[in-house]
C-alpha cells in the first residue's frame, strides 16, 4: 500500500514537472513575441504628429517624446480662441476629440493631444504623473506656437490642467473640469498613502499579468496597461487643493450627480475653494462626455465666449461671500461615505484583508465605519464576506487536498501539523458546535477548519454552521469598533492634532481586548498567558537570536584578537570543522570505538536504501545486540535534539522510517538518568578537565483521575513555560485523562529546546569521573573541546567513573549546559558562555600552530545555508 501511494505521488510529481515546463516554454515564446513584434502605434486618421525634444519642463525623457493629436478649427478667424482637449486616463483623445471637438471648433481652435504614454503618443515615458504630463503639455505649446488656452479637462485630466495653471498662470485663461479629479480627499478612500498602496497593488497586478501569463501579445493592446496604472501611482493629488486655493482665473465645473469614479462631493469642494467659478450638475454618470456631448459642448462654448468677452469672474472679482467660505479650512468630518465604484473597491480590500487578519480587519472595518468613510451595513457585510469565502476556501483546501497541503505555502507559514491533528481531535470528540465556539476562540480557527474538511465535514452543514458563528461575530466586532470609534472621533478637534494616535490606540486597546482580556476568563486563556509571560520573562526560554547577542559580539572580539574568525573550528582537528554544524554523529562515534563499553551501541542506517530495508537494518541490529523496543532513532546530522525520537513498537518505526529521507542512527535504549559532561583540554597538556556537568532532568507528570493531559500540562509550574510545544508534542493523549498516580513522561529527550530541565549537576563532579572522561577522551585522537551526552543507572557508579554510557558526543558550537539551571542569572550564563569561547579560541590557537588551519569563512557560512 505504502508503495502504490509512492507511485502515485511520483506520477503526479511527474506531471506537475510537465505542466511547469509546458507553462515556462509558453511564457518564453510570449516575451519573445512582446520583444521582437511590439504593438504599432500610428497615429489614427485626422491625427498629427509633433516631436518635443527634451526640455527643461520635461526632464524625465531628455530625448524627447513625440505627441499625436488632433487639431481642429471650422471659424473664419484666426484670432480664435485657442481650446486644449485634455484626455483622462486610460480614455485617449479620440474619444473626447469625436464627441466634443466638432461643436467646440466652432468657437475657437481646438486641440486634442493624446498624452504620453497613451493613444498614438511616446508609450514609454519615465514619469505619467499629472505634473510631468503638465510640463509635457507646456512644451507642446510651445511647439505649436500657442501662447494661451482654454483647458478643457476631461477626469485625470484636471490634474493636469490645474497643475498647468499653477505652473504657467499666464498662460491659463480658463478650466473646464469636467467629471475632473482634484483635492485628494475625495480620491477613492481620500488617503495619499493608502491610495498610492492601492495603486501600487493595481500596478504590480498588470505587470504581474502581462509578465507573468502568456498571453502572445494581446494583452499589449488593452488599454488598462502599465501606462494607465503608472498614471495614477505615479501621481500625487495633494498638492492640487494648494493650486486651486490659488488659481486667479474663471473655471466652470461640470459633474454628473451619479458620477461613481470622481464623487460629486469634489465638484462642490473645488466649488468652494474656487470662488470664481461656476458649478452645474448633470443627471448623469462619470461617462456623460459620451452621453450629454452636445450639450456639455454648447455649455463649454457659452463659458469660453463669456471668458473672451470679459464676463466671468476671476478671483479678485469673486463675491465676498464666497471668499468667506473659500478661506475655511476643509472639514473632513464632511466627507461623505464611499459610494459607487470607490464603495465596491473599498469592501473589496476589506474583504481581502480579512485573509490576512480577520480580527484586525473587523477592527478597522469598524473604525473606518465610525470616521464616516463606509456605512457600517457595507463594513460588516464586507467583513462578513471577505471571512466566509476565505473560510470556506481553507475548509475546501482540507477536504480536497488534505494535510499534504500542510507541507506547502502558504498554509505552511500559518498552521501547524499538531494544530490540526489537535483540532481534528477536538472536532470528533464535541461535534459541530466546535465551529461555532472556534469563531469565539482566537487562534483555533484556522485548524479548525481545516480540519473540519479533512475530516471530510459536508460542505452544506459547514457553511451553516460557520454561517451562524460568522454571522454573531462580525457584527459584534465591527459594531463595538464603531462604537467606541464614533466616541473617540467626535471630539475632532483633539483628533485633528492626534488622530493617528488615536487610532493607533483604538486598534490596540480593541486588539488586546481580544487576545488579552477576552482569553483570562477561562482556565486555558489564563496559563497560556501565563506561558507566553512565562518565556518572556525567564531567560533560559528566549529564542536563541534574542539571547545570544552578547556571545556574538563577544565572538567578535575574539576573532580580532586571534586574528581568525573561525579560529575555533581548529580545535577539534579530527571533527570536521570542529564540530561547528553538519557534523556526523556516525563518525564520531565510531572514533571513540576503542572506548566500546562506555558507548552505546548504534548502527547508521543510510538513506539510499528503501523503507523496507532500513527497517530490516534495524530490527537486525537489535538481533545482533539482544535487546528489544525502546530504540532510539536519530537522524546522522541534526542539532539540538531535533527528529531525535524513542521507538517503542515496529508499528512506529516503519511509520517513521518511511517519513524520514536523511541518513540515521539506530542506538540502544540507554535507561537511567542523563548527564551532560563538557569536557576540554589543551593540546600541550597532558590532562584534560571538565568544565561542566548538567543533571538532565526529564519532565514527567501525575495523574490525579480528573483532569485531562492539557489540564495537567498548564496546571504544572515548570510544563506550563512550555506548554504550547508539550501539547503539540502530546496531541494523541492530549484530552485523555490519566489514572490517578499514574505517571506521564512528557519529556524523553535530554535537550533543553525540547522540554528537558537542565540543573547545575557540580555535586556529580569527582577526580574519578574526570579521570575516567579524560581517558575516554584521549582515545579519540584530535578531539579537545566538547560535551558528552551521557546516562547512568547509577549515580554513585557514575561518581566513580564507570557503569555509564555516552549516547553522542558534540562538538565546538555545544554549549556548557549547567546555566540553564533555573536559579542561575542572565550574567552569569554570560560569563560561562564567554569563558568557554575564550577556551575554544585557545585551544584553537595552539592548534593553529601546530599546522592546523581553521576552515575558510565562506566555507562555514556554505555550510550554514546547506
Amino acid at each position: 500500500m505504502k508503495s502504490s501511494n509512492n507511485h502515485m505521488k511520483r506520477r503526479v510529481h511527474s506531471r506537475w514537472k510537465f505542466f511547469v515546463f509546458l507553462y515556462i516554454t509558453l511564457l518564453a515564446v510570449s516575451q519573445i513575441i512582446h520583444y521582437y513584434y511590439p504593438p504599432r502605434v500610428e497615429p489614427v486618421k485626422g491625427q498629427k504628429i509633433i516631436h518635443i525634444d527634451g526640455a527643461e519642463n520635461q526632464p524625465s525623457n531628455p530625448a524627447g517624446i513625440s505627441i499625436a493629436y488632433f487639431d481642429r478649427h471650422s471659424g473664419s478667424s484666426d484670432n480664435s480662441p485657442a481650446i486644449l482637449l485634455l484626455q483622462g486616463s486610460p480614455v485617449a483623445a479620440g474619444l473626447i476629440s469625436a464627441k466634443m471637438m466638432p461643436a467646440l471648433s466652432r468657437t475657437g481652435r481646438v486641440i486634442a493631444p493624446d498624452l504620453p504614454g497613451f493613444g498614438s503618443s511616446t508609450q514609454s515615458i519615465a514619469d505619467y504623473s499629472i505634473q510631468a504630463h503638465a510640463a509635457y503639455m507646456l512644451d507642446f505649446l510651445d511647439r505649436l506656437g500657442i501662447q494661451t488656452v482654454h483647458i478643457v479637462a476631461y477626469s485625470m485630466g484636471g490634474g493636469v490642467a490645474v497643475t498647468m495653471a499653477h505652473m504657467k498662470p499666464e498662460r491659463v485663461r480658463s478650466i473646464t473640469m469636467l467629471s475632473a479629479i482634484g483635492v485628494q480627499e475625495f480620491e477613492l478612500l481620500g488617503n495619499y498613502y493608502i491610495n498610492h498602496a492601492l495603486h501600487g497593488a493595481q500596478l504590480a497586478f498588470i505587470w504581474l499579468i502581462n509578465n507573468g501569463l502568456p498571453h502572445m501579445g494581446l494583452l499589449d493592446r488593452i488599454p488598462l496597461n502599465i501606462a494607465y496604472a503608472r498614471n495614477f501611482y505615479d501621481t500625487d493629488q495633494r498638492p492640487l487643493r494648494g493650486y486651486l486655493e490659488q488659481y486667479q482665473s474663471p473655471m466652470l465645473i461640470l459633474h454628473g450627480q451619479q458620477d461613481a469614479l470622481v464623487p460629486p462631493a469634489a465638484a462642490h469642494e473645488h466649488f468652494r475653494i474656487v470662488p470664481q467659478s461656476e458649478l452645474k450638475l448633470y443627471d448623469s454618470g462619470h461617462f456623460m462626455i459620451s452621453s450629454r456631448s452636445v450639450q456639455l459642448a454648447s455649455d463649454i462654448s457659452d463659458f469660453i465666449l463669456r471668458v473672451e468677452t470679459g464676463r466671468m469672474k476671476t478671483r479678485a472679482g469673486a463675491d465676498a461671500a464666497r471668499m468667506t467660505g473659500a478661506q475655511q479650512p476643509f472639514n473632513e468630518t464632511r466627507v461623505p461615505p464611499v459610494s459607487g465604484v470607490a464603495l465596491v473597491v473599498l469592501m473589496l480590500l476589506i474583504a481581502l484583508a480579512t485573509l490576512i487578519s480577520e480580527d484586525l480587519t473587523c477592527i478597522g472595518a469598524g473604525l473606518m465605519a465610525a470616521r464616516g468613510i463606509i456605512g457600517l451595513p457595507s463594513a460588516v457585510t464586507a467583513s462578513f464576506a471577505g471571512i466566509l469565502i476565505g473560510d470556506i476556501l481553507l475548509f475546501l483546501a482540507g477536504k480536497y487536498l488534505g494535510r499534504p497541503a500542510l507541507r506547502y505555502p502558504p498554509l505552511k507559514w500559518m498552521i501547524k501539523d499538531a494544530d490540526v491533528a489537535r483540532s481534528s481531535r477536538w472536532f470528533a470528540a464535541k461535534g459541530p458546535a466546535i465551529i461555532i465556539g472556534s469563531r469565539f476562540l482566537p487562534g483555533s480557527r484556522l485548524p479548525t477548519y481545516f480540519s473540519a474538511g479533512v475530516l471530510d465535514t459536508g460542505f452544506w452543514r459547514f457553511t451553516l454552521y460557520f454561517s451562524v458563528a460568522a454571522a454573531l461575530w462580525t457584527p459584534l466586532l465591527v459594531g463595538l469598533s464603531a462604537l467606541i470609534g464614533s466616541r473617540m472621533f467626535g471630539y475632532y478637534d483633539l483628533f485633528r492634532h492626534y488622530g493617528i494616535l488615536i487610532l493607533l490606540g483604538t486598534v490596540f486597546a480593541l486588539w488586546l481586548m481580544i487576545k488579552l482580556i477576552i482569553p483570562l476568563f477561562s482556565f486555558r486563556g489564563r496559563r497560556l498567558l501565563r506561558s507566553s509571560i512565562c518565556r518572556k520573562m525567564r531567560w533560559e526560554f528566549w529564542p536563541p537570536y534574542i539571547f545570544y547577542i552578547p556571545i556574538v559580539l563577544y565572538y567578535v572580539y575574539l576573532g580580532l584578537r586571534f586574528r581568525s574568525l573561525t579560529l575555533f573550528t581548529a580545535a577539534n582537528p579530527a571533527i570536521p570543522e570542529g564540530g561547528f554544524i553538519g557534523e556526523s554523529k556516525t563518525q564520531i562515534l565510531d572514533n571513540l570505538a576503542g572506548t566500546n563499553p562506555y558507548v552505546a551501541r548504534y548502527r547508521p542506517v543510510k538513506a539510499g536504501c528503501s523503507p523496507e530495508n532500513k527497517i530490516k537494518q534495524v530490527l537486525d541490529f537489535m538481533r545482533e545486540i539482544n535487546t528489544r523496543f525502546p530504540i532510539v532513532i536519530k537522524p546522522d546530522v541534526g542539532q539540538r535534539g531535533a527528529g531525535v525520537t524513542i521507538i517503542r513498537s515496529e508499528k512506529e518505526l516503519t511509520n517513521h522510517l518511511s517519513d524520514f529521507e536523511g541518513d540515521v542512527i539506530v542506538q540502544e535504549y540507554v535507561d537511567g538518568r542523563e548527564y551532560g559532561v563538557f569536557y576540554y583540554r589543551y593540546p600541550d597538556e597532558k590532562t584534560g578537565r571538565i568544565f561542566s556537568i548538567t543533571d538532565k532532568r526529564l519532565l514527567k507528570l501525575t495523574g490525579d483521575g480528573q483532569s485531562t493531559l492539557e489540564q495537567l500540562i498548564l496546571m504544572d509550574d515548570r510544563a506550563v513555560c512550555m506548554a504550547r510545544f508539550h501539547m503539540r508534542n502530546h496531541q494523541q493523549r492530549l484530552f485523555q485523562v490519566p489514572e490517578k498516580g499514574e505517571e506521564i513522561p512528557l519529556v524523553e529527550v535530554g535537550t533543553h529546546a525540547l522540554g528537558a530541565m537542565f540543573l547545575d549537576g557540580k555535586e556529580i563532579f569527582t577526580p574519578e569521573l574526570e579521570m575516567a572522561i579524560d581517558k575516554i577522551s584521549k582515545h579519540f585522537k584530535g578531539f579537545y573541546f566538547g560535551r558528552y551526552d551521557i546516562r547512568t543507572p547509577s549515580i554513585a557508579d557514575f561518581k566513580r567513573g564507570k557503569n555509564f554510557k555516552i549516547v553522542e558526543l558534540n562538538g565546538v558550537t555545544s554549549e556548557a549546559t549547567h546555566i540553564y539551571n533555573p536559579g542561575n542569572s542572565l550574567w552569569y550564563a554570560y560569563k560561562v558562555l564567554m569563558r568557554q569561547w575564550r577556551i575554544a579560541f585557545e585551544i584553537g590557537a595552539v592548534n593553529r600552530k601546530h599546522g592546523i588551519q581553521p576552515a575558510a569563512p565562506g566555507h562555514l557560512i556554505g555550510l550554514l545555508f546547506k
